[in-house]
């Protein structure tokens, strides 16, 4: 299924990925702010989380990489970055907040990764993989250059929930409903799920050898 890249699609894609740029670049800035980094690591670790899954996306696609070609996400993930640092100065925060943020950033990429795979003509598979790459990828590269391990790989329903949701993206629009509607419908499923996931701590088997406790 090949997607027509209509002015109103692009625009429901400009905007889901504005929304995924800012919040996962927040996300980003508390992260690296528990590792007491200075300004400048706090904006490089934002830039690459709100703009890497992305990046790569695009590469792999062969496709202009996107905020080279529209400066204005570049300076949303800067600007992110910026608000977030000073606002963390002014208010408490919770060292588990940045889960909301992250979850946010994980339901928006995955749903706009998906979208932009299927305007290239992508096969649905790859198509929905490309939406957990990007959802997933710029938080591992802040969890990288944070020294942390990937949350990716440990925390509760991570990219499990990111692909089930492409998936889900892609069925609504084999039932004909509208991109938009289906990418809102899509997004705040895999953001709800990911916050129950986390709530209720629920993951995948781990792996263990046999006899292994």
């Amino acid at each position: 299924m090949t997607l027509n890249p209509t002015p109103a699609l692009l625009e429901t894609l400009y905007w889901i990925t504005l929304v995924a740029v800012i919040v996962s670049s927040a996300s980003a800035v508390l992260i690296a702010g528990f590792k007491k980094f200075d300004l400048f690591g706090v904006i490089i670790i934002a830039m690459a989380t709100g703009l890497g899954g992305g990046s790569l996306r695009d590469m792999l696609l062969d496709r202009d990489v996107f905020w080279i070609a529209d400066q204005m996400f570049f300076i949303a993930s800067l600007g992110s970055a910026f608000a977030m640092f000073l606002l963390a100065r002014m208010v408490l925060i919770s060292p588990r907040f940045f889960l909301i943020p992250d979850a946010a950033g994980l339901a928006t990429f995955a749903v706009a990764g998906t979208l932009v795979s299927m305007m290239v003509g992508a096969p649905w598979l790859i198509a929905s993989f490309m939406g957990v790459m990007t959802g997933t990828m710029g938080g591992i590269f802040r969890d990288v250059l944070s020294n942390t391990p990937p949350t990716v790989f440990q925390s509760p329903l991570y990219a499990t929930v990111s692909w089930a949701g492409s998936l889900f993206f892609i069925g609504l629009l084999q039932l004909n409903i509208d991109a938009t509607h289906s990418a809102i419908i899509a997004g705040l499923a895999i953001f709800i799920a990911r916050l129950i996931a986390i709530y209720f701590n629920i993951s995948l088997p781990r792996f263990r050898f046999k006899g292994e406790k």
